[in-house]
């Protein structure tokens, strides 16, 4: 066999490779389930959702003015993530009695499986739950109404009389989670109980646009050619095809409540791979920019020319970080938005 051919047969094998890691990565079960239980009830039945807290967050809890959610990546690791808001939380200084941490679990059905689970603990179809698609185990609720759920039980008065604020942070999988929730979540009806509510969206693979435009070669908003993917706006990267809990409203008015959202959007300086194996590479994806530093430049300048006369939210990026969700997590626009720390300029 020549030359040639051995280098084209490796060049094969390494695309390969790299086309299937995330599947492979998606599909091998966790180590580790959250041992804490949260019960979702619906009208289709009951079920379980698993989940990190760091307090017992069923009785009363006086002290707690601040809740933190951080929401896992693709590998669906909460233990990790947990761990980093835990960090978090102590490189910011504050004291843990007042500040709780959440970190939930969006299981997949191989989870499930590999741990003997019972049947009504909530999992998903590989990564469905990214874009808010239902249950695939326990009851067909989606993501997002898991998310509406913790929100529910943080603003009980009864057992959170003194919370102030909530932050919901992510990144990377977790972040595509975040950006769309914050489209669909129902944060004005905490905002009129008195809670502050927050996202940090870092890092993610594509953002929910909310009509046909799309970056140009030079990162600004323009017509998109429709003819190099009939799919572009289809959600989760548009509003074509939208989730139910959000077709009675147009697009239009969904960035109009999305807009009031306060937002951080962060991106690593060196989170700019075009070939890393975990970025959305679909052509929706691909409309959005080629690697995650231009997509999350791309969108946010897109938010800025449409809204000209300001903009509640922001854009920072991360210098020296590549796809590092601990150290994203923990960076200073991170911590300033979690825990209100100084260190992140406008």
């Amino acid at each position: 066999m020549g030359s040639n051919v051995l280098r084209r047969l490796a060049v094969a094998i390494a695309a390969i490779a790299l086309a299937v890691a995330p599947a492979l990565a998606q599909a091998r079960p966790v180590s580790v389930i959250a041992d804490a239980r949260m019960p979702v009830d619906t009208a289709q039945g009951h079920a379980q959702f698993p989940l990190y807290v760091s307090a017992d967050w069923n009785v009363p809890q006086p002290a707690v003015q601040r809740a933190v959610v951080i929401v896992h990546g693709r590998l669906r690791n909460a233990d990790t993530y947990f761990r980093t808001a835990q960090h978090a939380r102590e490189l910011a200084g504050v004291d843990p009695a007042g500040t709780l941490l959440v970190a939930p679990q969006f299981l997949a059905t191989a989870d499930v499986s590999a741990h003997h689970e019972p049947g009504d603990l909530l999992s998903w179809r590989g990564n469905a739950w990214m874009a808010g698609a239902g249950a695939a185990s326990g009851v067909p609720v989606s993501s997002y109404a898991v998310l509406d759920a913790i929100a529910r039980h943080l603003a009980d008065r009864r057992l959170f009389p003194n919370l102030k604020t909530i932050v919901f942070a992510g990144h990377s999988g977790g972040a595509q989670v975040l950006q769309r929730y914050a489209i669909v979540s129902h944060a004005d009806a905490l905002a009129a109980e008195g809670i502050d509510v927050r996202f940090v969206v870092a890092s993610p693979s594509s953002y929910a646009y909310f009509d046909a435009l799309r970056p140009d070669a030079n990162g600004a908003p323009a017509a998109f050619d429709v003819s190099r993917c009939a799919d572009f706006d289809r959600w989760k990267y548009g509003m074509e095809n939208r989730p139910a809990a959000i077709a009675d409203r147009t697009p239009a008015q969904l960035e109009a409540d999305y807009v009031k959202r306060r937002i951080v959007y962060l991106a690593g300086g060196n989170d700019d791979d075009p070939a890393s194996g975990s970025l959305d590479k679909s052509c929706a994806a691909q409309a959005q920019g080629a690697q995650r530093v231009a997509r999350a430049q791309g969108f946010y300048r897109y938010l800025q020319t449409r809204h000209p006369d300001g903009l509640i939210q922001t854009f920072h990026i991360v210098p020296g970080v590549g796809h590092d969700g601990a150290r994203m997590l923990t960076s200073s626009c991170a911590l300033a938005t979690m825990f209100d720390t100084a260190g992140c300029a406008p």
